[in-house]
Formats: C-alpha cells, structure tokens, sequence
C-alpha cells in the first residue's frame, strides 16, 4: 500500500495580491522619499534665505556705520535712525548696534564753535542717539527693548541737556564713569533701577539741573563714588532707595543745591561716607531713614546750610561717626529719633551752628560720644526725650527726660 503524505499542501498566493502588495510598498517608500526631497529642499531654501538676510543685515550695518562716519551732519543723522533700526530687526547683533551707538557718543566732542574740531549739527547727531537709547529703556517686555543690555558711555560728554526719565535699568551694565554732564537738563527722574550696575564714578555734574526725582533704586549697585556736583541743582527728592546699593563715596557737592527732600532711604545701604558738601544747600528735609544702613562716616559738612529737619530716623542705622560739621548751619530741628541707631561716635562740630531744636528722641539709640565741639553753636532748645531712647550726650549737657 503506497504511503499516504502527511504535510499540508501550501496555496499559492495568487499573483494579484503580490502585485498589489509592491504596489502600496513602493507606493510608501515614495511617499517618504518625496517627503525627505521637501524637507530637505525646503532646508536649503531657509538657508538660502536666512543667508539671504544675514547678508542684507550686513549691508546694511555696512552702510549705517558708513553714515555714521561722514561730514555732513544729516547724513550721520541717517546713520543713526538706520543704525537703530538694525538693532530692532537684528536681535543677534543687537548689542553689537548698540555698541556702535555708545560708541560714536564716546568719540572725542568739541563744544566750543571756535575751536577746530567743532562740528556744526554735532549736538543733534548725540541728542537724536540719546533720545533713541531712552525710548527703548521704558519697557523692558517689548521685543526691542534695550533693557538688560550693556550701555557704556564712559568718558561721554553730555552736552545741552541729557533725558533718560522714565527710563528702566534691570540687570547688564550701564556705565557713565568719567563722564561730563555740562548744561542744560540732566533728567533720570521716574526711573528704575533694579539689578545690575549703574555706574557715575568720577562722573561731573556741573551747570545746569540733574534730576533724579522719583527715582526708584531697588536691588542692584548704583555707584556715584568720586562723581562732582557742582553748581545749579541736583533734585534726589522723593527718591525710593530700597535694597541693593547706592554709593556716593567721596563724591563731592559744591555751591547749589542738592535736594534728598521726602527721600525714603528702607533696607539695602546709602554711602555717603567721606563725601564733601562745601557750600550752597543739602537738603534731606522730611527724608526717612528706616532698615538698612545709611552711611556719612567721616563726610564733611563745610559751609552752606545742611537740613535734615523734619526728618525721621526709625530702625536701621545711619552713621556720622568722624564726620565734620564746621560753618555753616546744620539743622535736625524737628526731627524724630526712634528705634533703630544714630551714631555721632568722634565727629567734630566746630563753628556755626547745629540745631536740634524741637526734635524728638522717643527710641533707639543715639550716640554722642567723643563728639568735639568747639565754637559755634550746638542747640537742643525744645526738644523731647522719652525715657525708652537710651543717649550718649557726650560734650553736650542732657537734655531731661521729658514727663509724661
């Protein structure tokens, strides 16, 4: 008997199925290569046109930095709009625009029509670039804004008035050291500044009107070390200094008027020490010392009148130690001591008149000691002290405790 087979007989596929198979395969695989060809066609398009406007962009930086450099003044004015421009189209080379413009404001300035190196319409050219920086400091969450970038303008000549108010200084660096503000306006007032360093060591301020009014210092460095003060009147009224720092180490203030008036001085640190007031009028009237530490050690208060009446001292610290108080008046009438610390430790009045006339000691401490005075006139006439306030009279007879 013939064996009989075991296995199973396979069916043939039929031939449609394998055609219809390749088909829908090939089909696939030229759907993914006509996609790769897209993309990557689609790539080098973008790079061509990407390389298309960086080429643009670089012309046309060319020919603004090119304007910035030529004779006739409308032409560099040009150069300036257009330079301006290319920072705000150009957020990769923003800085770089900015530098160029920070630069042509450094470049040496003659001011004197007399003189070879005057340029006639030179002043507008500078105005125009300082008025462009300004309105893109006022908000720092638009697109273009400048805020945060660096602004080097050391050794500038500020000439015919100077405008940033209203404008915001948050992080970067803005650097003023060395640099002259001669007539005209100098305005910072309503600004902010918050992180970051801005900078006026060695700077001179003199002529004309600087205002810093309303300024708001809150966080950051703000450095006035060395700068001069002299002449006309520099305006820090009502000026919030909050946190971070503000130093104004050996800066000088002559003749004029230098107004802290209602200034709030709360946390952070205010240097004014080895400062020299010489002349004219200081005015800290109505100023709030509270938190923090506001810092006169061994300033000097020579001739001019200094006032801090009004004024309040409540916690933190504010230091005249070794300061000298010598011609000249110096007024804390009606001022009030409470909580916190106020320290005379070693300073020297001499000549002219301090007066604490009607101030109140109602907390905190107050120090006198090795306070010299010698000539002038040092008065207490009317004021109080509570028994809370614990004072070193020093040199000067105490004042009783006032009854309650």
């Amino acid at each position: 008997m013939a064996s009989e087979s075991t296995g199973k007989t396979t069916k043939p596929v039929p031939v449609q199925d394998v055609i219809k198979t390749t088909v829908t395969v090939l089909t696939l695989v030229g759907a993914v290569l006509a996609a790769l060809y897209a993309y990557r066609k689609q790539l080098l398009e973008e790079g061509a046109s990407h390389r298309a406007d960086a080429t643009q962009l670089t012309e046309r930086y060319s020919k603004a930095a090119e304007q910035l450099g030529h004779e006739q003044a409308a032409v560099r004015l040009a150069g300036v709009y257009a330079m301006a421009r290319l920072a705000d189209d150009w957020p990769e080379q923003r800085q770089v625009c900015i530098d160029v413009l920070c630069a042509y404001l450094r470049m040496p300035y003659e001011t004197d029509i007399n003189e070879p190196g005057f340029r006639h319409g030179e002043r507008e050219v500078r105005l125009t670039i300082i008025r462009i920086i300004r309105s893109h400091l006022q908000d720092p969450r638009e697109d273009t804004t400048w805020c945060g970038r660096t602004l080097d303008f050391t050794g500038t000549t500020f000439d015919g008035g100077t405008d940033f108010s209203g404008a915001t200084f948050c992080g970067g660096r803005v650097d003023f050291s060395g640099a002259t503000f001669s007539g005209g306006r100098v305005n910072f007032s309503g600004a902010t500044v918050s992180g970051g360093r801005v900078n006026f060591s060695g700077a001179t301020f003199s002529d004309g009107q600087v205002h810093f009014r309303r300024v708001k210092f809150c966080g950051g460095w703000v450095d006035f070390s060395g700068a001069t003060f002299s002449d006309g009147r520099v305006d820090f009224s009502w000026v919030k200094f909050r946190g971070g720092r503000v130093d104004f180490r050996s800066a000088r203030f002559s003749d004029g008027r230098v107004d802290f008036s209602g200034a709030t001085f709360s946390g952070g640190e205010v240097d004014f020490s080895r400062t020299t007031f010489s002349g004219g009028r200081v005015d800290f009237s109505g100023a709030t010392f509270s938190g923090g530490q506001v810092d006169f050690t061994e300033a000097g208060f020579c001739g001019g009148r200094v006032d801090f009446s009004g004024a309040t001292f409540s916690d933190g610290r504010v230091h005249f130690s070794g300061a000298t108080f010598s011609g000249g008046q110096v007024h804390f009438s009606g001022a009030r001591f409470y909580g916190g610390e106020v320290d005379f430790d070693g300073a020297r009045f001499s000549g002219g008149q301090v007066d604490f006339s009607r101030a109140t000691f109602s907390g905190g401490e107050v120090n006198f000691s090795r306070t010299t005075h010698s000539g002038g006139q040092v008065g207490f006439t009317g004021s109080q002290v509570g028994a809370a306030v614990s004072i070193d009279w020093g040199p000067f007879p105490p004042v009783p405790v006032t009854q309650p």
